[in-house]
């Protein structure tokens, strides 16, 4: 397996590797279309959270069109099963409502009664808050882009490693980087004084979470990267006064960047790392801090106390 350092020099000395051949290939206009193209997928099982809208209905569809079945996981059983009727291909509904931990628990073990390895799990759903709102006393961007899909991504783990090549993917962001000052707030996760930066502390965490996670995942064949799909016209801001002029990406092409690290050969074996625009990318130094990254994931235990498996 390719550590982030070696994958990474590699990359900047131009080496003739497959991944860093192929990922230069793509770019910021490449559609999901255009970087699965040829790729089969049959016998290949993926699960994609949030598969009703945008993004996560791109990689539904093309994840599909390719050959895998996919598992779309909506917050409404009418939600999942429209998208999945919609597209060409075998895809199965499942309800996931992320801030109901127990609607996170009954969907693993809906998937888990299917008894296939998941080859590929896609945590794609999320949303975007301009007001305070909280779940369990803890900010909600941070219940529902981050901890709902860590309970997921625990409640499948062993899934994942007994595929041939299980991946996860975690959707990201760019805007981890205006997290607040001092990266994950810890001592305060409640939101207070902080709430305006906390879907880019949500994004952080998705990022950590990603970075531990590889990390756990060391001695398997499973590997766990993050992504970010860039600015991308979908209804993700729904909940905000913000306009979506400055989002040039089509939902097709923001889906580009986690249907390549899900699914091209290029990306076998590389683990631990941040994509945009389908080649690894800089990223925030709070995203690379591999303490925080531990602390998180304990910290996210406790916090899930309950809903996790043994």
């Amino acid at each position: 397996m390719i550590t982030r350092r070696q994958f990474s020099k590699a990359a900047l000395a131009s080496l003739a590797l497959p991944s860093a051949a192929a990922a230069s290939a793509f770019g910021p206009d490449s559609t999901a279309d255009e970087v699965t193209a040829g790729l089969n997928l049959k016998g290949r099982t993926a699960l994609v959270t949030g598969c009703n809208t945008g993004i996560g209905y791109e990689t539904l569809r093309v994840l599909a069109l390719r050959g895998a079945t996919v598992i779309g996981t909506a917050r409404t059983k009418d939600k999942a099963a429209e998208a999945c009727r919609s597209v060409s291909g075998k895809a199965i509904p499942v309800v996931l409502e992320l801030t109901d931990f127990g609607s996170v628990v009954a969907c693993a073990g809906q998937v888990r009664r299917m008894d296939v390895p998941i080859d590929i799990l896609i945590c794609n759903a999320g949303i975007v808050l301009d007001s305070h709102e909280q779940v369990r006393g803890l900010e909600k961007q941070f219940v529902v882009n981050h901890l709902g899909h860590f309970i997921l991504v625990n409640q499948l783990q062993d899934r994942v490693v007994d595929s041939p090549e299980g991946r996860v993917v975690v959707v990201g962001s760019g805007n981890h980087r205006d997290a607040p000052p001092g990266g994950i707030q810890f001592d305060a996760l409640s939101g207070d004084g902080w709430f305006k930066r906390g879907y880019a502390h949500s994004k952080l965490a998705n990022g950590l979470f990603s970075l531990e996670l590889s990390r756990r995942l060391k001695s398997t064949r499973a590997t766990s990267n993050c992504v970010t799909p860039g600015p991308t016209r979908t209804d993700i801001l729904r909940y905000t006064d913000s306009s979506t002029a400055n989002y040039r990406k089509s939902p097709a092409q923001g889906a580009a960047t986690q249907c390549y690290v899900a699914a091209h050969p290029a990306v076998k074996g590389i683990t631990g790392e941040y994509f945009k625009d389908c080649a690894p990318a800089p990223q925030g130094e709070y995203q690379t801090d591999a303490a925080m990254a531990s602390r998180l994931w304990t910290v996210s235990e406790q916090l899930a106390r309950g809903y996790l498996r043994s």
